[in-house]
């Protein structure tokens, strides 16, 4: 079953790079792209789309308040007239409190950098609904929720329990420089000590992590932000962070983090 959808970014790359994806996945018809919360208003009242895979992070109007706009202007119409919302699915490069949210309301996420698995999951999950004729989840609910991030964070545990040798330590994440995956085994570090997590993935250990410090910059790689030394240019416009653990490790960025970068540090 083909869908029908819009890709809704501002980063040029980033809407190549799902393009691409979606091409190679196939039985997706994407009638048109946009770069910030206007057009996606637009484009979805003049397509009404299946499916819209939407930024949460743009410019002037971003990918939440366009729902917004969507719902109010929906909530406007006399019934019988408007138009059932489309499935979304919120693409978001480091804002843990709304993948938490997304979970609770059934919504699908993508997070940056896309990968063609979890890109495959998310659509599966959407032809169902389209081939059920399900409506989209209940959007007002997510938005209650993202408005009250404090709550959130509030249920946030403050340490975490980390295996050094044979020992179980509990350490304040405060303390954690970065951690990284290799081959399945997730590394903690701080200035001190190295040790492993338990969790089996990034995203799992995302999960007990403060967002408001940890930010995920690289497929294999999550930074406390409070931990960064210095910022390090690289190959082609790239960069790398120099932690401050005691090697002094330098952590590679991602592509599709350094528009995030840019606006942490003003580069």
């Amino acid at each position: 079953m083909s869908i029908s959808a819009l890709i809704i970014d501002d980063e040029q790359l980033a809407r190549e790079e799902l393009r691409y994806l979606l091409d190679q996945v196939g039985g997706v018809d994407v009638l048109a792209q946009g770069c910030n919360g206007i057009e996606a208003v637009e484009l979805i009242q003049q397509h009404h789309p299946d499916l819209v895979f939407l930024d949460v992070q743009m410019p002037g109007l971003d990918g939440l308040a366009a729902v917004e706009r969507l719902l109010s202007l929906r909530k406007s119409r006399p019934a019988g007239e408007a138009h059932p919302l489309p499935q979304i699915v919120f693409a978001t490069a480091y804002d843990q409190y709304a993948v938490r949210a997304f979970d609770v309301n059934a919504v699908d996420y993508l997070l940056k950098p896309f990968d063609r698995t979890r890109v495959e999951q998310a659509l599966q999950r959407v032809r169902a609904r389209v081939a059920d004729a399900q409506p989209a989840p209940q959007l007002d609910a997510l938005l209650r929720l993202l408005h009250y991030p404090q709550a959130a964070a509030a249920r946030q545990p403050q340490r975490l329990v980390v295996q050094a040798q044979s020992r179980l330590l509990l350490v304040d994440q405060a303390e954690i420089c970065f951690a990284a995956i290799d081959e399945g085994v997730i590394r903690v570090v701080t200035q001190s000590f190295e040790g492993q997590s338990k969790c089996r993935t990034l995203e799992d250990l995302l999960e007990l992590l403060d967002p408001a410090l940890f930010w995920r910059v690289h497929r294999g790689y999550v930074v406390n932000i409070n931990h960064i030394r210095e910022v390090v240019p690289w190959f082609k416009s790239s960069y790398q962070l120099r932690m401050n653990d005691k090697k002094q490790t330098e952590v590679p960025v991602s592509r599709a983090q350094t528009k995030r970068l840019r606006e942490l540090f003003n580069l």
